[in-house]
């Protein structure tokens, strides 16, 4: 039988105007310490950006939704602390709440033998 690993994953989520608590999904994150497996992958639509007439600037959203990508996968490129932490530590950090524009669910559990593939199933699921 093949070895099952528990794992957590969020999704990212872009909140346009914070006091109207409406937002729509643009990424996903997924973590297993055991499998010592972190990824995140982001996907801004511009139907549903455009929808929500957002005065939010999107190049400043962007930039700041590749730095979860950056930080979840310890780019070298990356200037901020905690992508130097372990990937427990940097999945808690990019999961905390927030009341920011751009916020995470709070991370729901499963257990995958293939981490890599649940990914691409749930990103495709909830955020495509």
């Amino acid at each position: 039988m093949q070895k099952k690993y528990l794992y957590e994953y969020a999704v990212i989520r872009l909140v346009p105007r914070i006091e109207r608590e409406e937002f729509f999904n643009v990424g996903l994150i997924l973590f297993s310490k055991e499998a010592r497996f972190i990824r995140v992958r982001i996907h801004l639509d511009t139907n549903r950006w455009n929808a929500f007439h957002t005065e939010l600037d999107k190049e400043w959203v962007i930039n700041h939704l590749h730095s979860f990508e950056k930080i979840a996968h310890a780019d070298p490129t990356c200037t901020a602390p905690i992508a130097t932490l372990e990937i427990a530590e940097r999945f808690r950090w990019l999961t905390a709440v927030r009341s920011a524009s751009i916020q995470t669910s709070r991370p729901h559990p499963g257990f995958s033998a293939h981490p890599e593939e649940t990914f691409e199933k749930l990103f495709e699921e909830l955020i495509l």
